[in-house]
């Protein structure tokens, strides 16, 4: 079993931090106006109300096998457990009706979170051969992640149905040039951690492996809105050359003809934001799916990088040297890029140089996951956690893919380097942005 990231973290730290992180998932439901909880925010999830449940329902299983902890609401434990991510179309279909009121979510809450709360001090011994480190980890991470979740499917919602006020706003990075290209040479990528390292990772971030990278050039930004502009002009949503046939049937079903994050009003281009729907900017990412992706880059002659050379470009360096993070080994600050929760939206492409990798390439971490063409495969000698063996093991499919870096509203630990994301192809919600590559 993995170690913790923290090794030396006192009960003290760690229970900090998973305060930390329940108030992060407490302030989204803050967000949302009570007559929105049973609503279902994009077709392919749960109604709000399971998310509600949800979070405590994962923490009381997770530590119920660690800390041998009975149950006292069986019935939540099995509905809250697990959430869904349907392929091919099948839909849930459950009404509103199925889900309980939010009053008895609420007190199942608490007593959840104060059983949780007395294994963090220590009142309730842990099984033999188990590290708390790990199990608290978890649970932290996962509040976490879905933090993130629960934000795309939030964004999504009416805005009449949120309490919240849009970001403010900033002005365009000088000297950007968008279309910049930097020259990445061979070398060596690592990806994944050994086990031996010694630090908490989830199950598809052990067993590293090194790939020797051919030389390849990496647009220097992000595509922004600007650029895939120029797709969409060019008929990019109505050439199916530009579109595998899976992806173009999608797009045919779904009626598709720009991002899902754009909407046109009076004749121009809005950016469907968190709280508002301002001007759309043009020298911000563009938040697509990864056919969508994978589209403008055969349109431009391009492709979407490997999970290898996104990480060659992002933490590699001239010397050989791999780091942490693209600036260096140095913890994520703010001034490294847009993450963990300080915004809800994009900002422009440049506006934080100091989280360039040592290529020049900006902004790998942050404002917007990356599409790789990597499908989502285990490294080698994986081994699922014994207490959430489907946390990867049911992705292995063929049928999602790989995405690197984080949002701005992934939380800053799990902005490390092994760190990985993967979501179906043809899946639009997520604060997913892309770059492209060429020989």
């Amino acid at each position: 079993m993995t170690q913790t990231l923290r090794s030396s973290e006192t009960p003290e730290a760690l229970a900090a931090r998973l305060a930390g992180a329940r108030a992060q998932t407490d302030q989204i439901f803050e967000v949302l106006k009570p007559e929105a909880l049973y609503e279902r925010a994009i077709p392919e999830r749960h109604r709000m109300a399971f998310y509600l449940g949800h979070l405590e329902a994962f923490d009381g299983n997770l530590l119920r096998q660690a800390y041998d902890l009975a149950s006292f609401n069986p019935v939540y434990d099995k509905l809250f457990a697990f959430g869904i991510d349907p392929v091919d179309g099948q839909l849930p279909s459950d009404g509103a009706d199925v889900w309980p009121r939010p009053e008895p979510i609420r007190a199942y809450n608490g007593r959840i979170r104060e059983a949780v709360d007395e294994c963090l001090t220590g009142k309730r011994p842990i099984g033999a051969g188990h590290d708390p480190g790990t199990i608290i980890n978890m649970a932290i991470e996962h509040r976490l992640m879905h933090a993130e979740t629960l934000a795309y499917l939030l964004h999504q919602l009416p805005i009449k149905l949120k309490k919240g006020k849009p970001d403010a706003p900033m002005t365009s990075a000088a000297g950007v040039d968008a279309a910049r290209t930097v020259r990445i040479p061979a070398g060596r990528a690592t990806l994944g951690r050994s086990r031996a390292s010694g630090v908490f990772g989830w199950d598809n971030e052990f067993g590293e492996r090194v790939v020797q990278v051919p030389e390849f050039e990496v647009d220097a930004y992000k595509v922004t809105n600007g650029r895939f502009l120029e797709f969409v002009k060019d008929g990019g949503y109505e050439d199916s050359s530009h579109w595998t046939p899976e992806n173009w049937e999608w797009r045919e079903r779904q009626k598709l003809a720009n991002p899902p994050f754009w909407t046109r009003k009076a004749g121009a281009w809005h950016y469907r934001g968190m709280f508002s729907e301002p001007l759309l900017a043009m020298d911000a990412p563009v938040y697509v799916s990864h056919a969508e992706a994978s589209a403008f880059a055969r349109w431009a002659g391009r492709a979407l990088p490997t999970e290898a050379q996104f990480h060659r470009a992002a933490y590699g360096t001239p010397s050989g040297e791999e780091r942490e993070y693209p600036w260096g080994n140095q913890p994520p600050r703010e001034e490294h890029g847009n993450f963990d929760f300080h915004r809800w939206d994009p900002t422009p492409v440049g506006s934080h140089p100091a989280g360039a990798s040592a290529f020049g390439v900006d902004e790998t971490v942050g404002n917007g996951w990356e599409w790789t063409s990597s499908l989502f495969e285990p490294f080698p000698g994986f081994e699922a956690h014994p207490f959430y063996r489907g946390y990867s093991a049911d992705f292995f499919d063929g049928k999602h893919y790989v995405m690197k870096g984080g949002s701005p509203r992934t939380a800053a630990c799990m902005l490390r380097r092994s760190f990985r994301n993967w979501f179906q192809p043809r899946y639009p919600y997520v604060y997913a942005a892309f770059r492209t590559v060429a020989g």
